[in-house]
């Protein structure tokens, strides 16, 4: 009568040993089984500090500290950049500032995004802290090291157990950090724990190398529109007949006029070797895509998309569980961009892995036989055409730039010999960061077969890339 139902029985006195006194079924009929060969410790007796971050009203103009929110995890690694920033000073700066190799834990969020974990490497001459909805873990590192802490919490047996403990409300999904506490984590030899540091910090320095190489894309690409230098206008005053503005606009907005704006789209079209509309330049693929329920599907949204210009990773669901708004099917090699301001500095290039894939309505997907993606890719993510597509933006609820608004965006013509020198660096940089997930794949690989059998060597553990990515 009971076939196929998850059934536990748990003694009161044992609900009752928990710090929330928990007595929900997924919490007991979900507790995750040891490995009778490994001894076992609750990460709170591992941890130095745990401490929630600031809640503080943030910007997107660069006043102030940058702050790390829980968009801002990808691959076990915090991002090298911010898009937000906070105006913290004295002594409530010291107590949120994150020093080098703090574990940051998202302990709110969709349930899909909620117990996202990631280790935070300090960079030169640049201070940084964390929004509220993240949770700072520093291991006592006698015990555990904070890059095995991290690998841990991203295994299948880590996120198993945190996605137990997460308590699901309507649009909302929460894991008290005092929970996470509870967790236990199998002790494994020192020796193993160096060897995942090590990965670590390969991966991290392979990350600083791409990093640095779409810098010299992006540098070459505003030397040659001649915009490293650019100054702009400051006036924040500009007068527009009726004839002018709106009869030729149907803008009424004052933030559409701004001189910066005009200035910038007169720039591009000065440029020595022309511009076209975006609509003359690029093919938009905006074809309604109907998902088959019972196939699957891998889904991109704008939560996947890194700093870089790279997809981090996906939803692989079947089509009747995605969500109304996964309706773009891509293809390798296209470029997308999102339509909605405060997230439009996620653009893409899709690359072979998301061959075929869905993406949101989110996105404009583009393609071009006059600029090559990674071209595309830079200008669109570089300051001159973020301007421009902020300028463009429009709506009340959610703010984003049309169609008609997007194709009518003047983009530069760019040389040939350029395109091709954006081209090598930008596949270089994806290179080195396939290189740097390869690594951390196989760090959070040698813990699970740790946990499972101890069937790897050590030794086994190649640090020079080349897995599968995760």
């Amino acid at each position: 009568m009971l076939s196929g139902l998850e059934v536990s029985e748990v003694y009161l006195s044992n609900i009752r040993k928990n710090k929330d006194y928990r007595f929900d079924t997924d919490f007991w009929t979900k507790e995750p089984k040891k490995n009778p060969n490994l001894t076992y410790i609750k990460i709170g007796d591992c941890l130095l500090k745990s401490q929630y971050g600031i809640s503080i009203s943030m910007n997107e103009d660069g006043d102030g500290i940058p702050i790390y929110r829980m968009n801002e995890i990808h691959n076990m690694l915090c991002d090298f950049s911010v898009a937000k920033y906070a105006k913290v000073l004295g002594d409530e700066k010291e107590t949120f500032l994150l020093k080098d190799r703090d574990v940051l834990f998202n302990r709110t969020n969709s349930f899909e995004w909620v117990g996202r974990t990631g280790i935070f490497y300090q960079q030169s001459n640049r201070d940084f802290i964390f929004a509220s909805y993240l949770v700072r873990f520093v291991p006592n590192e006698d015990i555990i090291l904070p890059e095995y802490l991290t690998a841990y919490l991203n295994t299948k047996y880590g996120i198993w157990d945190l996605k137990r403990r997460a308590r699901q409300s309507v649009n909302q999904t929460n894991i008290n950090p005092e929970e996470v506490k509870e967790t236990f984590i199998p002790l494994l030899d020192k020796s193993i724990q160096l060897k995942i540091k090590d990965c670590f910090e390969s991966a991290k320095i392979s990350l600083i190398k791409s990093g640095n190489l779409y810098t010299e894309a992006e540098t070459l690409l505003l030397e040659n529109l001649g915009l490293k230098n650019f100054q702009v206008i400051n006036n924040p005053i500009n007068i527009k007949s009726l004839k002018e503005s709106f009869l030729q606009t149907g803008r009424l907005d004052a933030e559409f006029y701004q001189p910066f704006y005009e200035q910038l789209e007169q720039y591009i079209q000065s440029h020595s070797l022309g511009f076209a509309r975006l609509g003359n330049v690029c093919k938009l693929h905006d074809e309604n895509y109907t998902p088959k329920d019972n196939q699957e599907y891998n889904y991109i949204e704008l939560s996947n998309i890194g700093k870089s210009g790279e997809i981090t990773g996906c939803t692989r669901a079947l089509g009747k569980e995605l969500p109304s708004r996964a309706r773009r099917k891509v293809r390798s090699n296209q470029v997308i961009i999102s339509s909605i301001e405060g997230s439009l500095q996620s653009c893409a290039i899709v690359s072979s892995n998301y061959d075929d894939a869905l993406c949101s309505t989110g996105f404009y997907v583009l393609s071009s036989e006059i600029l090559n993606a990674e071209t595309l890719l830079v200008l669109f993510k570089s300051e001159l055409m973020q301007q421009i597509l902020k300028k463009n933006c429009s709506g009340t609820i959610l703010t984003a730039i049309n169609k008609e608004e997007l194709l009518n965006i003047p983009l530069p013509i760019i040389d040939t010999k350029t395109q091709t020198k954006i081209s090598d660096y930008i596949q270089q940089s994806n290179a080195l960061r396939q290189q740097a997930q390869d690594l951390l794949a196989q760090a959070k690989i040698k813990v699970e077969s740790e946990i499972e059998n101890n069937a790897l060597n050590i030794n086994e553990l190649d640090l020079r890339g080349g897995g599968r990515s995760c």
